[in-house]
């Protein structure tokens, strides 16, 4: 495998010293954003973009991977995106009745069995497990981040900063990126144009030339979650283990809003089952310099 059958740009992350974690303490503290971090890290290079569904096709049609969602028979499928039948419809998430298993929802079908990929080659690729993620960056010889490596580069050199882009989630009334707008979760306005996915690089990159740092999709990490990141073992919170086969996942997704989800902060950090699919799931790798 290589870059140029991969299809995809990398931006290189220069060796040195990163400051992680919230500096505004106003993360959530089960998710364990605080205290911050001084982290040291060797050079490494990073997606520019999250993967697309034109790079996932390529190393399915080249390896005939068949992903977690297309072996269940089903995903989770926000509502107001549906696109299925309505026997395709198996019921909703406890606690979470925005979301619903859709039977034939993958990464093809990314809003059900009515759904394709017509115009969304260059959205991120969605409904793909931990588990698919990182069979995807073997084939392309490459890894998940680390969960210190993937703040280092989304905060595209700014430190302590609230988002990827500064402290303001609107400077000059821009949208810097996909995130909903309106009431969640009935009502999106589509301010900045989406209800779902995006397509990469439809807003501004970070100082380090990455783009959808916040919002689009979440992003799958190596690390296992807790409420202590992977990146200093030994700070010390006083919170309880979350389950120790949860995966970290990062930048939030076009479902984030204040009143319920301020995860597009570039310290947010939470994390998922690794063999859940979802349509606002995807990832990025990265390699050694």
């Amino acid at each position: 495998m290589n870059q140029i059958e991969r299809d995809a740009e990398t931006r290189p992350i220069p060796a040195g010293s990163y400051l992680l974690g919230d500096a505004f303490g106003e993360g959530y503290p089960y998710d364990g954003e605080a205290p911050q971090l001084l982290v040291e890290l060797p050079a490494f290079d990073i997606d520019e973009t999250p993967v697309t569904n034109a790079q996932f096709a390529r190393f399915a049609d080249a390896t005939g991977y068949v992903t977690d969602a297309e072996r269940y028979g089903d995903s989770a499928v926000f509502h107001l995106a549906v696109a299925a039948r309505r026997d395709g419809v198996l019921g909703d998430a406890a606690g979470a009745p925005w979301w619903l298993r859709v039977r034939g929802a993958d990464w093809r079908h990314p809003f059900g069995e009515l759904s394709d990929l017509d115009d969304l080659a260059d959205h991120p690729v969605v409904h793909v497990s931990w588990a698919d993620a990182a069979a995807y960056a073997a084939w392309a010889g490459r890894a998940l981040p680390s969960e210190a490596q993937w703040e280092a580069a989304a905060r595209g050199g700014l430190a302590g900063a609230r988002y990827a882009w500064g402290d303001e989630l609107t400077p000059d009334g821009h949208w810097m990126c996909n995130i909903w707008q309106g009431t969640f979760p009935t009502r999106n306005t589509r301010e900045d144009g989406w209800l779902a996915t995006s397509p990469v690089r439809a807003y501004p990159a970070n100082g380090l030339g990455l783009y959808d740092v916040a919002g689009n999709v979440w992003e799958w990490c190596a690390d296992s979650f807790t409420p202590t990141p992977p990146s200093n073992p030994a700070a010390t919170r006083q919170l309880p283990i979350l389950h120790e086969e949860r995966r970290v996942t990062r930048g939030g997704s076009y479902l984030c809003h204040e009143s319920y989800c301020n995860r597009y902060r570039v310290a947010a950090r939470t994390g998922n089952t690794p063999d859940s699919t979802m349509g606002n799931c995807g990832f990025r790798t990265v390699s050694a310099l």
